[in-house]
C-alpha cells in the first residue's frame, strides 16, 4: 500500500530557491544576497552575510573574532583591520604564528609566492619558510624580533607582568607611535580592542620574547647551562580575566571564526567558566552564550576536531544559544581566502548604506 502524499513546497512554507541571475547584481551585496537563494555553498555564504548583519548591528553584543591559519601570509590581514577600524569587531583572538606574519608585512617585509622548481631542502638554505605556496623570509622575523626586544625594552608592563593583551597594545602603541604600516595590531590599540594569543609560547612572538628574556638575564655572554632556566615574566591567566571581565558587561556574545584550532575553543570555553566558577564557588554569575557565530573553514565535522564541529555541538557544553532559543549561525565549508573578501565587502556595503 502506497501512503506517499504529495505535497506543494508553497503551501507547506518551504523557502523557493532563485536562480542566480548575474544581470541583476549589481554590487558584492547584491550577489551574496543572490547566492543565499541558491544551494550548497553558495546557500552558506547568503546566510553569513545575514548573520554578520544581525552581529554587526546588535549593540548589545561583544563581537570576538578568532583567526587561525596563515591567513596574513595570505595577505587576508587588511580585511581584519578593516573589521575593526569599522567597529564590527570587539576582540581578537588569534595564533601567533598569524600575529608574527601580520607584524611582517607591516613593517615593510614582504611575502613571496613559493619560486617553482625549488625543493625544500634548497628553501631552508637559502632562509625561505614555506607556508603551503608562500614564503617567509628567515631575514623578516630577524628584523621582526629586533623590534620585539625593543618594544619590550622601552615598556614596563601593568603590574609587572606580561599578558599577550599587554604585549600586542604595546606593540600596537609603538607601530602607531612610528606610523608604521597598517595592520591588526595597530588598528587594534588605536581603536581600543584587545588582542589575545592563548598559545603564545607557539609562535615567533614567544620565541621572541623568551630569547629576549635571557639576552637580559644573561646578557651577550651566554652561559649554555642556564639559558633555558631563564623565564619571561609572562602569565596566560591575565588573559584569561581579562576576557573575562569584557564577556561579563555585555548582554549578547557572537564570535566570526576563520579557520578553528586553539583561538576559537578559548574564545568559547569562556562560556562554560562562567558555568564552572558559579557552581565550584557558588556564586551567581552571568550565564554567557553565543548568539551569533559565522564559521569559514573547510574542516569536515567527522573529524572530530573542534576546527570542524559545528555550533550546534557547542550548544552540548552550554557554549551556544540553541537555534530553538533565537541562536543564529552560519557555518561556510570553504577556503577563507576565496569567501572572506567577498562576505566582509557585502558587509561593508551593506554598513555604509544603513
Amino acid at each position: 500500500m502506497n501512503c506517499r502524499s504529495f505535497h506543494d513546497g508553497e503551501s507547506d512554507g518551504l523557502i523557493a530557491l532563485k536562480s542566480l541571475d548575474l544581470n541583476a547584481v549589481h554590487s558584492f551585496g547584491d550577489l551574496v544576497r543572490a547566492m543565499g537563494s541558491t544551494a550548497f555553498g553558495g546557500r552558506n555564504v547568503g546566510r553569513a552575510l545575514e548573520v554578520l548583519q544581525g552581529m554587526a548591528r546588535d549593540e548589545e553584543c561583544l563581537r570576538v573574532l578568532t583567526v587561525s591559519g596563515a591567513m596574513t601570509v595570505a595577505k587576508q590581514g587588511g580585511i581584519f583591520a578593516s573589521l575593526i577600524e569599522r567597529g564590527v569587531i570587539d576582540a581578537v583572538v588569534a595564533t601567533g604564528a598569524l600575529m608574527a606574519h601580520g607584524l611582517s608585512e607591516s613593517v615593510g617585509c614582504a611575502h613571496y609566492a613559493v619560486p617553482e622548481g625549488v625543493d625544500d631542502e634548497k628553501l631552508f638554505e637559502m632562509g625561505y619558510n614555506r607556508i603551503y605556496d608562500t614564503v617567509e623570509m628567515e631575514s623578516n622575523l630577524n628584523y621582526l624580533a629586533e623590534i620585539v626586544s625593543s618594544v619590550l625594552s622601552d615598556h614596563e608592563p601593568e603590574d609587572g607582568a606580561w599578558s599577550s593583551a599587554r604585549f600586542c597594545r604595546a606593540l600596537g602603541k609603538e607601530f602607531a607611535k612610528q606610523d608604521m604600516g597598517k595592520g591588526i595590531v595597530r588598528s587594534a590599540w588605536e581603536n581600543n580592542v584587545p588582542i589575545f594569543i592563548p598559545a603564545f609560547t607557539d609562535s615567533e612572538l614567544g620565541l621572541d620574547v623568551a630569547t629576549w628574556a635571557m639576552r637580559k638575564s644573561l646578557g651577550n655572554a651566554q652561559n649554555n647551562d642556564a639559558i633555558f632556566d631563564v623565564v619571561p615574566n609572562y602569565n596566560p591567566f591575565l588573559d584569561l580575566q581579562e576576557y573575562a571581565r569584557l564577556v561579563r558587561n555585555k548582554k549578547k556574545l557572537g564570535i566570526f571564526t576563520i579557520g578553528g584550532g586553539v583561538p576559537r575553543n578559548w574564545a568559547q570555553q569562556v562560556a562554560p567558566y562562567f558555568d564552572i566558577t558559579s557552581h565550584r564557588l557558588d556564586i551567581t554569575l552571568p550565564e554567557p552564550r553565543f548568539h551569533y557565530g559565522v564559521r569559514i573553514c573547510p574542516e569536515p565535522v567527522h573529524w572530530g576536531g573542534l576546527s570542524g564541529c559545528t555550533y550546534t555541538e557547542g550548544v552540548s557544553w552550554g557554549k551556544f544559544v540553541p537555534p530553538s532559543a533565537g541562536g543564529q549561525f552560519a557555518e561556510v565549508y570553504a577556503d577563507a581566502t576565496v569567501v572572506l573578501p567577498l562576505l566582509v565587502k557585502a558587509l561593508f556595503e551593506d554598513l555604509d548604506r544603513k
